[in-house]
């Protein structure tokens, strides 16, 4: 039985599915610069989630975005578009910075093991859908113009505040001074941005009979509608996103088609470094290529993300990701173990099945933390093995694949040369399994074989 914590009940609720297929959204990377590996944690647990899906036999449809305009460098309607900004910094158009970034960020996708998604939609294909929510917006009463764009009006949407548990009042209070003139209330945010005469904005479309691009949040409700229709069963994302983000999505999908936008709200929380926020003022901004400077792969730091829970503010080193190795290296000996002890041409051992209780724990709004200590404490079968990388995706079985039926003998020539002590011979099969990458590990039994890598 499948449990996730609902953001918007704010309570952990058996998962029950609308349809057939459970249809996943996920908000996706703004494309302007190369992702850092704190971006990647939120990618991992929605990675699991879809794996959790899976293992219980639930069909998917999942749509990621991709935001190549529109989303300035504030959340709140202001400063420059970060497209814009990403190719001054690089002295590129703003369609060679996404072309670019979007293909860095795939990149990284794929070497983090993530199921690829069903759909993966650009922002910038869904423009002329955008500007039919903003029309339907305006003709159902929920719209303003000014000089500056088209702005929603909050204060027409009673429940808009209920989704994040807003002080409007407060909010409103708070905004007297500097509060912006563009806008009714402080809550209201733009659907559609106007483009200035002599104004630097290269991505632009008319709309209005007026040069412009649309608001950020605009395009996840669209893009929603278009490709997977409202309501869907779970939309993902970062705690960042609660407040103004998933909540102006909320309210543009009521205003434009008078529907609930999703029925399962699920966030995950921020990770920290060395306990202080991701800052390129601070230096900390490692990406995947600056962890595998460092002798660490992708899938070290996916695993070091699976021990902790999605919810929990996660605090990164590289002692703690080197413990990740170090646990990812285990499992990856206790597969060779499983395949040694089945002398390579079994699929199970007689080791009974505990991946139901790994799964369950799983289940338990995703609980990974919990299932990586059952798996460190127990005996699993390789057919077990199997069905966790399926579950994880951390290369576990193809890492770690049987060593050759020659590679056998030899291990059974080398046991039996240390029985007669021929250590020579023992250590001349030792050195030549080196050379293959296999590792020795001798017990009274006979040698255990890893990867030495």
């Amino acid at each position: 039985m499948l449990k996730l914590y609902n953001t918007a009940t704010r309570k952990t609720e058996v998962f029950k599915p609308l349809g057939d297929v459970v249809k996943v959204y996920t908000c996706g990377p703004t494309v302007y610069a190369t992702p850092h590996i704190g971006n990647f944690a939120a990618y991992t647990y929605w990675d699991l989630l879809v794996r959790t899906l899976k293992m219980n036999d639930y069909k998917v449809l999942r749509v990621l975005n991709l935001t190549d305009v529109g989303h300035l460098v504030s959340d709140a309607d202001e400063g420059e578009d970060k497209l814009e900004k990403g190719a001054k910094r690089e002295g590129k158009t703003v369609w060679e910075i996404a072309e670019h970034y979007i293909d860095v960020y795939l990149t990284n996708y794929a070497a983090m093991e993530f199921l690829p998604a069903d759909i993966v939609a650009r922002a910038t294909d869904f423009i002329e859908a955008d500007m039919r929510a903003v029309d339907l917006m305006t003709a159902n009463g929920f719209t303003y113009e000014t000089q500056d764009g088209i702005y929603f009006d909050t204060s027409k949407m009673p429940s808009y505040a209920d989704f994040a548990r807003l002080d409007l009042d407060g909010l409103q209070a708070g905004a007297r001074v500097g509060f912006s003139d563009k806008k009714r209330n402080a809550s209201d945010f733009a659907v559609w941005k106007f483009i200035h005469e002599g104004e630097d904005h290269a991505m632009r479309w008319d709309y209005l009979g007026r040069p412009g691009y649309p608001g950020w949040h605009l395009e996840c409700s669209t893009i929603i509608h278009e490709e997977l229709g409202e309501p869907i069963d779970i939309h993902t994302g970062g705690v960042d996103h609660i407040p103004v983000h998933h909540t102006n999505e909320i309210a543009e999908t009521y205003a434009a088609y008078g529907k609930e936008l999703a029925r399962y709200w699920m966030h995950c929380d921020f990770i920290t470094i060395d306990g202080q926020k991701i800052s390129k003022s601070l230096g900390n901004v490692y990406s995947l290529e600056d962890l595998a400077s460092r002798g660490f792969s992708p899938m070290d730091y996916k695993m070091w993300l699976l021990s902790g829970h999605y919810q929990g503010t996660r605090n990164f080193t590289f002692d703690s990701l080197e413990a990740a190795r170090n646990r990812r290296a285990n499992w990856r000996a206790k597969i060779a173990k499983c395949y040694q002890l089945n002398n390579g041409d079994k699929e199970k051992s007689d080791v009974a099945s505990v991946f139901d209780n790994i799964l369950a724990a799983v289940n338990n709004n995703l609980n990974s933390a919990e299932a990586c200590a059952i798996i460190d404490n127990s005996d699993l079968s390789l057919d077990d093995w199997k069905k966790v990388d399926a579950l994880f995706g951390l290369r576990l079985i193809t890492d770690t694949p049987d060593i050759a039926k020659q590679s056998y003998e030899l291990i059974r020539e080398r046991d039996a040369a240390r029985a007669e002590k021929d250590f020579k011979r023992s250590d001349e099969i030792r050195d030549l399994l080196l050379k293959q990458g296999i590792a020795l590990n001798d017990n009274p039994n006979g040698a255990i074989w890893y990867y030495n890598n």
